[in-house]
């Protein structure tokens, strides 16, 4: 698929078929996530799998009792230790290419840190930063509606010195 294609293409998935995702297919996700771009290259975030059917439970529950989350087939959890952007670049990464491999996927930003935290059995340093739920979709959402160019950017001229 070509990259603007896959950039049209990104819905927020919340309904998923309860067939597993592929092993080399996770691993081809994670490999795009890991290659996103970092502060000053410190890739300073974690990556937790979760595919485990009570994990997925558990995290649906943190994530203030969002079930979609339960009814993925596998939860990518992004973490940061110091970087939020770090974390959440590679999680854009991963959501394109679930995209382009044909999986839904959706952004989970509202959840109890500590749940999650204690879901994943993470260390105290480490800050959940996005859930993100993926599957085969069985829903094929609208696109949502977006703000235009002209209200959403803003072109800084060279101004004249003289």
């Amino acid at each position: 698929m070509h990259f603007f294609e896959v950039i049209r293409r990104r819905r927020s998935v919340r309904a998923f078929r309860p067939k597993p995702v592929a092993t080399d297919t996770l691993r081809t996700i994670l490999q795009a996530a890991s290659t996103a771009p970092s502060d000053r290259n410190l890739q300073s975030y974690e990556i937790y799998v979760v595919t485990d059917d009570l994990a997925r439970m558990a995290l649906a529950h943190a994530a203030n009792d969002q079930f979609f989350v339960s009814q993925a087939s596998a939860a990518i959890v992004f973490c940061a230790h110091n970087s939020v952007p770090d974390a959440t670049i590679a999680c854009a990464f991963a959501m394109l290419a679930a995209t382009a491999l044909g999986l839904g996927s959706v952004w989970v930003g509202d959840f109890q840190t500590s749940e999650v935290r204690g879901v994943l059995r993470a260390p105290d340093d480490v800050d959940p930063i996005a859930i993100l739920p993926l599957g085969y979709a069985t829903e094929e959402p609208a696109a949502s509606p977006r703000r235009r160019l002209e209200d959403l950017v803003h072109y800084m001229t060279q101004t004249s010195t003289t």
